[in-house]
């Protein structure tokens, strides 16, 4: 089968593969754009369809692989810490609300309360080290970071919760 034969027989299934589309999506715009995907993830890939298979299951495996890795990617998405004033912000914006600097005062006042063996591996944490660097830093095992760490993440988070 050639690339344009192939191609004509996706492109044919358009409809079928929004509507399953649809099903994983359950939004007309996130549809669109996983069948508009998977229609090119197939054409870009039609080298290692087989002819003597099923074309339909063949596009439905490529959709549901594309939606978990979008998914995945999508829950994995990174988190911001500026750690000159301990804003914390999920996603791509590139400003602070008011309500986030107004929480500055708030939490630099919450760790500066911590006691020092808590709070100084926890800062080095926020400012990306690994625990492995952190306890190189301090002189401390491992597993007393991750305990300070998280000593410092449940003491904070009951300290929140209380105002």
């Amino acid at each position: 089968m050639t690339a344009f034969e192939f191609q004509n027989q996706v492109v044919n299934l358009e409809g079928f593969i929004h509507q399953f589309a649809l099903k994983y999506a359950r939004n007309e715009e996130d549809a669109k754009d996983l069948a508009q995907d998977t229609m090119l993830k197939a054409c870009m890939h039609y080298d290692k369809f087989r002819t003597n298979t099923n074309l339909k299951g063949w596009l439905r495996v490529i959709m549901r692989n594309i939606f978990i890795n979008s998914y995945r990617r999508s829950s994995r998405r990174i988190v911001k810490f500026d750690s000159d004033s301990f804003t914390v912000q999920q996603g791509e914006t590139d400003f602070y609300s008011p309500e986030n600097i107004c929480n500055k005062d708030f939490l630099d006042k919450q760790i500066s309360m911590l006691a020092d063996e808590v709070r100084e591996p926890f800062v080095y944490h926020m400012t990306g080290f690994k625990y492995e660097e952190i306890s190189e830093k301090m002189n401390i095992p491992i597993g007393t970071v991750k305990s300070r760490i998280f000593q410092a993440r449940k003491t904070l988070s009951g300290n929140i919760e209380n105002n």
